[in-house]
């Protein structure tokens, strides 16, 4: 299976409405298995600086096959993947980046940002959420 348009409006769907319920709007990026940008959402007066912060969350997570905040914790100094952040165009290691499964098979990842990284990293986990149920 893939990300569809219609699977990833309604993964798009599921984090906004998280974002309203808790007040903050955020910018949703929504990536294929091939880490290809499918969808993306800028809610009325989400920050602009954080369009490309979110693109770049949602890859991250794919590239690596993990959520942006692993890639974090193991890029601190004297951690394994230190400066990780500098390769491929630019990564983002903090919470945020959420993959998205089909049981044990990764088809893409969602990237949120424009709060707190527990509230990007909530609405990102909200959104995935949708192909769970």
């Amino acid at each position: 299976m893939s990300i569809t348009i219609q699977l990833a409006e309604k993964i798009a769907e599921a984090a906004k409405a998280k974002a309203k319920e808790i007040g903050v709007p955020m910018n949703i990026a929504i990536v294929d298995e091939g880490a290809n940008l499918k969808s993306f959402h800028r809610m009325d007066n989400a920050w602009l600086g954080s369009i490309d912060i979110s693109i770049k969350k949602a890859r991250t997570a794919r590239f690596f096959d993990m959520p942006s905040g692993e890639i974090g914790k193991l890029s601190q100094p004297g951690g394994p993947l230190y400066n990780i952040e500098h390769s491929n165009g630019g990564l983002i290691s903090f919470p945020g980046g959420v993959l998205i499964k089909d049981g044990d098979t990764i088809i893409g990842a969602i990237g949120v940002s424009g709060g707190s990284v527990d509230q990007d990293h909530a609405v990102a986990e909200a959104g995935a959420s949708v192909f769970k149920k």
